[in-house]
């Protein structure tokens, strides 16, 4: 098992930057867990933001944050980072961070392919 707990959310304005952090806990992150971040906006669904392979050579990342966020990883620390640049209102929701144990997998927007998920950061970008 793998404990999942997401820091780093806040309040900020729009074109300010928070990074959130994603801490693994129960069994070390290996290198081959694939992670994600999703988000979900009150009323709407879960959707996708950024992945990144267990190594951390392949990243993906959704249209409506790409070139203003990143995703990292430090497996040593048993972390992954989600930095958000030049934040939008629309970017305001619930954070999420997951992990993939599928060895064979190299990075997932799919969240059903997601194994661990944590409890979620808030995000709220104010106008």
């Amino acid at each position: 098992q793998v404990q999942l707990v997401e820091s780093g959310g806040g309040s900020v304005q729009a074109g300010g930057s928070l990074r959130l952090s994603c801490a693994a806990s129960g069994r070390t992150l290996r290198s081959y867990y694939a992670m994600g971040w999703f988000r979900q906006a009150a009323g709407k669904e879960r959707e996708f933001v950024a992945a990144i392979s267990g190594g951390g050579s392949t990243t993906y990342y959704a249209d409506s944050v790409k070139g203003r966020f990143t995703i990292s990883r430090d497996n040593a620390k048993n972390t992954v980072y989600l930095q958000m640049n030049s934040l939008k209102p629309e970017d305001t929701a619930a954070y999420y961070c997951a992990a993939d144990q599928d060895r064979l997998r190299t990075a997932t927007t799919f969240q059903e392919q997601y194994d661990y998920w944590g409890q979620g950061t808030q995000v709220t970008v104010s106008s």
